[in-house]
């Protein structure tokens, strides 16, 4: 799923049900260290970040359970595909990350990954997740929004 937006973005992964499942605060790019394999597999978008998510280990900012496929062509010096990757953030963003991931129920998740100018890229968003409710409100909001859209296509 390799989509080519209009500034030049070539986006790889989204992470679709985020929106669904948390209240984004404030979005943040950062790179992605990653080996020669993974870039071969993401170049051909078999990369799955639905479940992961970002935490703090010795005061860098790792990217928990993004699954990169094992490239087929790869020989012995192919990677794991659950492997921890370490994000690229300025020493401000890290403690700016840090210091909202202690606060009570904010997390931080990916929900895009592209190329930008030739280098992978992850969209981060400090999150709080949604209640139950919360949901529903959501997907009562969306279904009137489409019987909307329909109503004023039959009238006009």
């Amino acid at each position: 799923m390799i989509n080519k937006t209009n500034k030049g973005l070539k986006i790889i992964c989204l992470n679709r049900k985020a929106s669904f499942n948390y209240f984004f605060e404030s979005l943040l790019e950062a790179g992605v260290v990653l080996k020669g394999s993974e870039i071969k597999s993401l170049r051909q978008g078999k990369v799955n970040i639905a479940d992961s998510y970002a935490v703090e280990k010795n005061g860098e900012i790792i990217l928990i359970n993004s699954h990169i496929a094992s490239y087929k062509q790869a020989s012995y010096i192919n990677h794991k595909p659950l492997d921890e990757r370490k994000l690229l953030l300025n020493k401000r963003e890290i403690n700016k990350l840090i210091g909202k991931m202690q606060k009570e129920g904010f997390t931080v998740i990916p929900t895009k990954m592209y190329f930008k100018k030739g280098k992978a890229k992850i969209e981060l968003a400090v999150a709080k997740g949604k209640k139950q409710f919360d949901k529903r409100a959501a997907i009562k909001k969306r279904d009137w929004n489409r019987d909307k859209a329909r109503y004023v296509r039959k009238t006009s």
